[in-house]
């Protein structure tokens, strides 16, 4: 099955990403677990953009569409427990059907949930994090690097967590 990356996007927006050259930024940081995955406290983050309706508020579409150079940097946090039909999508450049059909296809909690009961993963941390992806044209993650990154590492920190799956729209 062929992906169009592009599909949600302007055409001069695809157009840019198409013509223009990615520096990755290497090495890549890595980090490998420190002990056996089945001993290991995971959380969940993605950038999908999802927030809990009723609890969070919605990251901010109204600025990107008045500034379309322009991304929300913020992060919401969910929490595992949370009922699952509470989860919000708020993200310009997805198209959020599936998502909010399942929303396991961006934050597995139910799958990492039977995983702890299989035993094949320690314990799932309480709390969840949410990133809106798009980071403006062209990306600033400034926001990330310097404030949203570090609360969220320190958060991860005092619950104990030994490692993150990360999923991206």
């Amino acid at each position: 099955m062929k992906v169009d990356s592009f599909r949600f996007v302007s055409p001069l927006i695809k157009r840019y990403y198409q013509l223009s050259r990615v520096t990755k930024a290497l090495p890549i940081p890595f980090t490998p677990l420190g002990k056996p995955l089945a001993e290991s406290r995971l959380s969940l983050v993605t950038t999908g953009g999802l927030y809990h309706l009723g609890h969070d508020r919605p990251f901010d579409q109204e600025r990107e569409r008045r500034e379309p150079a322009w991304g929300d940097p913020s992060y919401r946090v969910l929490p595992t427990d949370m009922d699952l039909r509470e989860a919000g999508v708020s993200h310009l450049h997805i198209n959020p059907t599936d998502v909010l059909a399942d929303v396991n296809i961006l934050l597995p909690i139910e799958r990492m949930k039977e995983l702890v009961a299989e035993g094949r993963v320690g314990s799932l941390a309480a709390k969840a994090y949410s990133f809106m992806g798009y980071q403006g044209f062209p990306a600033d993650h400034s926001g990330w690097k310097e404030r949203y990154g570090p609360e969220v590492l320190d958060a991860l920190h005092a619950e104990r967590v030994d490692g993150v799956l990360l999923t991206s729209a």
